[in-house]
């Protein structure tokens, strides 16, 4: 059996900044973490994470896969596909989270974090010995040069997401002070900490905004040693990774390389791991968990699959219309439209019963809207009314609900009235606007054939209407690069949320970021009604106050129809060939993967049969 850690979470009051181990002066004080909890799990003085096993032998090789290609090993920029593991174990930052107390930052290449009491700014100390790959301390002047070169050239969300970061200055060679502009940020201090540390020296002499395939400079715990553009890339354990004895390190990394193998598609990442091309996979599809790992070597226990239960906020998966088409301006029009889209239907024949509908942007926490809007919530969405919809200050929102026989004839009707109050007619089978002629014709674009499936009775009941639906399948890197122009009618996202929502919602649903390339506002919402919403969140001081205004926020989202809910499911589905050493404990939060290791016992075993 696997117990979970930290099952027993407390949050409440305000933002407590970690336990204090000392103060710069009267204004500031000193933590080696920062907390949007009570206190953070973990103390100064603590050992090793409890998910691990602190003495696990490091060596082997876990072997993943990836969909589709990559041309460049930049991730920090629009232009190009970048190769998949590029996260935490190859850049680092000032901060890390762990997979079982989320919402603290505990100190990776900073050791000491001093904030102001007023949360008008943020030091951070650098640890002695943090060093990049190649040898070269890790400088102040670096983090200042990787905060400016991101905000200035990088994906559009870090301009958002550190919009009220002011101005980065080195103090010395080991300390930097981040400056905070706008009202009391209770998160700021914390998420600047997650800003990638990037090398100065390394990236002056080149253009940080062009791909490369020239493996860079970074200082994580693995090396890119070996890569075929498109194919395969190869990481390896640095054995002078500087921070391999940190207590925040301790049992993690065990593994000796670790080896990304990109496919064409996820049919044909199914059959490679099956044949024992890979090690480990978490599957995304309820068909594919149902129908496709019915062989030998599950039967005869050299591969171990399971639906591991996860305490991770869901966010909203859906279909997203793109507001910047005006067909799509009228909120009648994509309720309609919604009310087309039978999940108790799919649910029952497609998903195996294996998904919950989605109804809040923040479902699985205590961030989720539910019932009227309490009278806090109220103060901070009166101002708005005859902004947002009526229907927020009277009315619990629902997502539609059918019987599951495929039959949703009231769905239609209903569907239809919005239709023809909003100018929409039926003319020769076809949905045409009364006064600008227009043919109602929506492609869905997609990245995935396993979700031709599910649209694909989506437009038939669509068709019902007079409505011409399409599908476009297209490879990655097409796809990502016509999300990014928000060259689109409607695709699926999954808005993913923390349990602490704070600056990038900007980014979400913020007017400033509905014409930017690459933002990931991909409704196109401008809104000055949600603008000051989403400030209500960034600027909470407490746990309680973003809790309203969170919830505020959801029913304004909810009842605007700007995405069709779609489904979640609160487990991870896993599955891995039984040649790995897991330690007794799960964290809430994740799989914890990183925290395993090679059994040569088990392995060997495994290897014989694959052989």
């Amino acid at each position: 059996m696997i117990r979970y850690a930290g099952l027993v979470c407390t949050v409440s009051i305000a933002l407590i900044l970690g336990s204090s181990t000392g103060a710069q002066d009267a204004r500031t004080f000193i933590t080696h973490a920062l907390t949007l909890e009570d206190v953070p799990k973990y103390s100064a003085e603590f050992e090793h994470r409890e998910y691990v096993n602190p003495n696990a032998p490091k060596g082997g090789t876990l072997r993943l896969f990836a969909i589709g290609g990559f041309d460049t090993f930049n991730p920090f920029i629009t232009k190009g596909d970048a190769a998949v593991g590029m996260g935490n174990i190859f850049y680092e930052s000032l901060i890390t989270e762990t997979q079982d107390d989320s919402l603290t930052g505990y100190g990776l290449i900073a050791g000491q974090i001093e904030v102001a009491h007023d949360l008008s700014f943020a030091v951070y100390h650098l640890r002695d010995g943090a060093h990049f790959n190649d040898g070269s301390p890790i400088t102040a002047h670096d983090v200042v040069f990787s905060f400016n070169i991101l905000k200035e050239k990088g994906l559009p969300f870090y301009r958002y997401y550190y919009g009220n970061v002011s101005e980065a200055v080195a103090l010395d060679s080991q300390r930097v002070r981040f400056s905070f502009s706008g009202p009391p940020n209770r998160e700021l201090p914390q998420i600047i900490g997650q800003l990638p540390i990037l090398s100065k020296e390394y990236w002056e002499e080149r253009e940080f905004d062009k791909t490369t395939l020239e493996p860079p400079l970074a200082s994580g715990p693995y090396k890119i040693v070996e890569f075929e553009p498109g194919r395969f890339v190869v990481f390896e354990r640095d054995e002078n990774y500087w921070g391999a004895d940190l207590p925040i390190n301790r049992g993690m990394y065990n593994f000796y390389r670790i080896r990304y193998d990109y496919v064409r598609d996820d049919d044909v990442s199914v059959e490679a791991f099956k044949s024992g091309e890979y090690d480990f996979r978490a599957e995304g599809s309820s068909k594919k968990w149902a129908t496709s790992y019915d062989f030998p070597a599950l039967h005869e226990g050299l591969v171990k699959k399971e639906m591991l239960r996860h305490y991770r906020a869901t966010g909203m998966p859906s279909f997203v219309f793109n507001l910047r088409k005006p067909k799509f301006q009228d909120k009648r029009v994509r309720k309609a439209i919604g009310l087309c889209f039978d999940f108790e239907w799919s649910n029952k024949n497609l998903f195996y019963g294996q998904y919950t509908r989605s109804r809040s942007f923040y479902d699985n926490s205590d961030l989720a809207s539910e019932g009227l809007p309490s009278n806090a919530e109220l103060e901070l969405l009166e101002p708005h009314r005859g902004d947002i919809p009526d229907e927020v200050f009277s009315e619990v929102y629902k997502v539609p609900v059918t019987d599951g026989t495929g039959n949703i004839r009231r769905q239609l009707q209903e569907a239809f009235s919005l239709l023809s109050e909003a100018g929409w007619q039926v003319e020769n089978n076809q949905l045409v606007h009364t006064e600008s002629g227009e043919v109602m014709e929506i492609e869905f674009l997609l990245q995935s054939p396993d979700f031709e499936r599910i649209v694909s009775p989506f437009l038939d009941n669509l068709g019902r209407l007079g409505i011409q639906g399409s599908i476009r399948t297209v490879e990655p890197a097409q796809y990502e690069n016509r999300r990014n122009e928000f060259d689109y009618d409607m695709i699926t996202v999954v808005f993913g949320q923390s349990r602490s929502p704070g600056n990038e919602q900007r980014d979400y649903w913020g007017s400033a970021a509905a014409d930017v390339p690459g933002s990931r506002n991909f409704a196109g919402i401008k809104d000055p009604a949600i603008d000051v919403l989403v400030e209500n969140v960034v600027e909470a001081k407490t746990r309680e106050e973003l809790k309203v205004a969170t919830r505020a926020l959801d029913r304004a989202l909810q009842w605007n129809y700007f995405v069709i809910p779609t489904w979640h499911i609160n487990s991870d589905r896993v599955i891995w060939w039984d040649k790995f050493g897991i330690p007794d404990v799960k964290p809430m939060y994740g799989v914890g993967l990183l925290s395993w290791w090679v059994d040569p016992e088990k392995n060997e075993r495994v290897e014989a049969y694959r052989n």
